[in-house]
């Protein structure tokens, strides 16, 4: 195991466009299971890439341990890559491609047998082992591919969107699967992914990229509750965060014919440019009232217990506003009819407030 380290790395790939790395600074600590998440052309994979050594760092360094490994090959990182295809040799059993790596490297038979029995075990895979990969499901093969990783015992496991090939419900059983696994093995993992709900779920801490610059890294808890600007504010969470932008007034900030609640001392500095401020709720803080934000339903979906309601901010005369659409989250037999004009207000203490020319957040 070893931590890694991140040291203003950038990969640019045309001299005059845009890093797809820039200057990234991050630090993982031994043992770890770091999330790299954001939205596709962000450097996600190109960061885990650069620390793989499958792309070169023009400027910056990438430490993995107290070695510099800014310019050594692959082969001698150690450390293990799993992949979004699962790259599995369809000729060779299980357990010659969990043991392949091994006997590539010179390691004994009665060794790469032990290895392959004990990564086996761990990942329920002990009766597969004589089967090629045609005869396993999808979720089968992706344990193969991760047990070709532990086999190898490296200082550092790399996942590059490993469950994007598997459906809905074995995304969800095979991710908590690879959580419990890391924490049982504790070695450092960097793992990416696009899904946020994914990055929040599985990770210690998650790293939010955008346009290549790192936005924020922080425990999930932390990222959803003091979200340090308007794009992780929006990008985290599923719904994501309601963000409006009103005029800063005596109270708080006018969205429609309503007044939000924001302290004088945010306002002022949130307002000191052109007296407008953003400010951002999240669905499950509106309740449905007599007061407060006019909304206009236009789409109610159901999820049993709950129910996410729709819409979009109308002016004091039910007029639609150029405005983002909210999400309510509400009891399902609560839930108002499409094409009903509502009211919602939120609590005090549950206003995000950013300031909109930098999209910072304000506290």
């Amino acid at each position: 195991m070893a931590t890694v380290s991140f040291a203003a790395a950038t990969r640019r790939y045309t001299a005059t466009g845009r890093p797809a790395v820039d200057a990234l600074d991050l630090d993982i600590a031994d043992g770890e299971f770091l999330v790299l998440v954001g939205p596709s052309g962000c450097g996600k994979s190109t960061s885990l890439r650069m620390l793989a050594g499958l792309e070169e760092v023009d400027s910056g360094s990438v430490l993995i341990g107290d070695r510099d490994v800014t310019d050594s090959p692959p082969k001698d990182r150690d450390i293990a890559m799993v992949f979004q295809n699962y790259a599995l040799y369809p000729h060779m059993t299980v357990a010659e491609n969990m043991g392949f790596a091994l006997k590539l490297a010179g390691v004994g038979k009665a060794e790469i047998g032990t290895r392959v029995r004990e990564a086996a075990g761990i990942l329920d895979l002990t009766d597969h082992l004589e089967r090629r990969p045609k005869a396993l499901s999808g979720g089968q093969r992706q344990r193969v591919a991760m047990g070709r990783a532990i086999v190898r015992s490296p200082q550092v496991f790399l996942m590059d969107e490993p469950l994007s090939n598997l459906d809905a419900k074995l995304r969800v059983q095979t991710r908590t699967q690879i959580a419990a696994l890391q924490k049982r093995l504790g070695t450092t993992t960097v793992y990416v992914t696009h899904d946020q709900v994914e990055a929040m779920t599985m990770g210690d801490r998650v790293a939010v990229l955008k346009d290549g610059v790192l936005q924020q890294c922080a425990p999930p808890g932390d990222l959803y509750d003091r979200p340090v600007n308007v794009f992780v504010a929006g990008f985290i969470g599923s719904p994501a965060m309601n963000l409006v932008t009103g005029d800063a007034v005596e109270g708080g900030v006018r969205v429609g014919d309503a007044v939000l609640p924001v302290p004088r001392t945010q306002l002022d500095r949130a307002a000191a440019g052109n007296g407008q401020v953003t400010v951002g709720f999240r669905p499950e803080s509106l309740v449905l009232g007599d007061e407060g934000l006019p909304v206009v339903v236009t789409l109610v979906e159901q999820l049993g217990s709950d129910a996410y309601v729709h819409g979009r901010l109308a002016g004091s005369d039910d007029s639609p506003l150029h405005v983002d659409d909210v999400v309510l989250r509400t009891a399902s037999r609560e839930a108002p009819a499409v094409g009903s004009t509502v009211r919602v207000l939120t609590r005090p203490d549950a206003v995000h407030v950013f300031d909109p020319t930098t999209g910072t957040r304000v506290d």
